[in-house]
């Protein structure tokens, strides 16, 4: 995991609904995995951020899909 993988990785767990948390860390390592492996995609984005966002507490959800929506792939920002 590179710094801002590990950043994203601590942001998101920081708003993860208790009891979520091991689901969340599983979704991160598989997206990190995508990145690294240069499969992670526009497709991918789109399943992945319901996927994420069921798993945020209320409050945080607008927060971070607009995080996510703003991701430009493996080489962007978020």
């Amino acid at each position: 995991m590179n710094q801002g993988q590990e950043q994203f990785f601590n942001f998101i767990l920081e708003r993860v609904q208790n009891g979520k948390q091991e689901e969340a860390k599983a979704l991160l390592a598989e997206s990190f995995e995508k990145q690294s492996n240069n499969t992670f995609d526009a497709d991918y984005l789109t399943g992945f951020i319901p996927r994420m966002t069921a798993l945020l507490k209320a409050e945080h959800i607008e927060e971070v899909s607009k995080i996510m929506t703003g991701y430009n792939g493996p080489r962007g920002s978020h």
